[in-house]
């Protein structure tokens, strides 16, 4: 199979991230938007095609249900996000920085976040494959848009928002 037979077709999210916030709301609809648009997701062990994940909370973990194109369950992964606590934290403070750069002339400042950003983002999403490789196979293009996914899922979100003072 190649990897196109490997994919996610849908991408769902736990009642328990919605909330009253409409721009953190409107983040995690454009991040699914992206993971959607292209990606390569091999549950290990799995005979491929498209999948379907819904992202939820279990016991403090991030779990991902995994499921084939006729919602049969596949694998649920939980992963631990303490690992991922100083990325998120430094993620979202350049978020941050970017969205009060765009406010003031000046292309340099801009070039100079995008390129931190991106190194952040690079750094989490290798990290995220290696957590999820017992379960899923995923490139480094899906990885930072899960990546993405799961910094819009605590942004904004009181219940499970990460401490990052």
């Amino acid at each position: 199979m190649t990897a196109a037979e490997f994919r996610l077709s849908d991408v769902s999210l736990d009642r328990c991230f919605r909330g009253p916030d409409a721009r953190a709301q409107g983040e995690r609809a454009i991040a699914i938007l992206g993971l959607l648009e292209e990606n390569m997701f091999r549950p290990v062990g799995h005979a491929g095609g498209a999948h379907q994940l819904h992202v939820g909370m279990a016991k403090g973990l991030l779990a991902l249900s995994i499921s084939d194109a006729k919602a049969v369950p596949v694998i649920t992964h939980h992963l631990s996000l303490t690992p991922f606590r100083r990325l998120l934290r430094d993620y979202s403070r350049i978020c941050e920085t970017y969205y009060d750069a765009i406010r003031y002339p000046g292309p340099e400042r801009l070039e100079a976040i995008e390129m931190g950003r991106r190194g952040i983002h690079n750094r989490a999403a290798e990290l995220l494959k290696e957590r999820l490789s017992t379960g899923v196979s995923v490139d480094q293009d899906t990885a930072r848009r899960l990546f993405s996914l799961i910094h819009a899922l605590f942004w904004g979100s009181d219940r499970y928002r990460f401490h990052f003072g």
